[in-house]
């Protein structure tokens, strides 16, 4: 049995163990004992992952802009939580971003503002206007100082 099939039934038991085999192996060069096959599946999950995870926060960041903007009822009652959850999303967005994924964002902005907009509408019982089309630029939406009132 080779090094490789070893490594495929060992993803089967401990990915996590898996894992540290592979890193040791790339570290050792020793590339023909990988097991690529799930090698490639877990490093096009970590992209999808990564993509998930700030398309999230970004998304978080315009449903809570949009309540701090237009949803005047709730205002008073909820100014210093929404402004603090706008923070917290920016803070994790910025340790996660790279130039890659803030390219992905860019192109995926208007289907993020259309899943906070259902979002906004249906908290909001469909009483507020809000804007049909994205307000914000990506900068604003990442910018720690836009529309912090602090």
């Amino acid at each position: 049995m080779t090094v490789a099939t070893n490594l495929k039934q060992l993803y089967e038991i401990d990915d996590h163990l898996w894992l540290l085999e592979t890193i040791e192996l790339l570290k050792q060069k020793n590339f023909n004992e990988l097991d690529l096959e799930n090698l490639i599946e877990e490093l096009e999950s970590m992209g999808r992952n990564d993509k998930n995870a700030v398309e999230s926060l970004l998304e978080q960041i315009i449903r809570h802009l949009l309540l701090l903007q237009y949803w005047t009822e709730e205002l008073d009652r909820n100014y210093a939580h929404w402004q603090s959850e706008i923070i917290s999303f920016r803070n994790q967005l910025k340790r996660r971003l790279t130039g890659n994924l803030r390219n992905h964002l860019a192109k995926e902005i208007l289907n993020l503002y259309q899943d906070a907009l259902e979002y906004v509408e249906g908290k909001t019982q469909y009483k507020v206007n809000f804007p049909t089309e994205c307000p914000y630029t990506l900068e604003q939406l990442l910018d720690r100082t836009y529309f912090n009132k602090n």
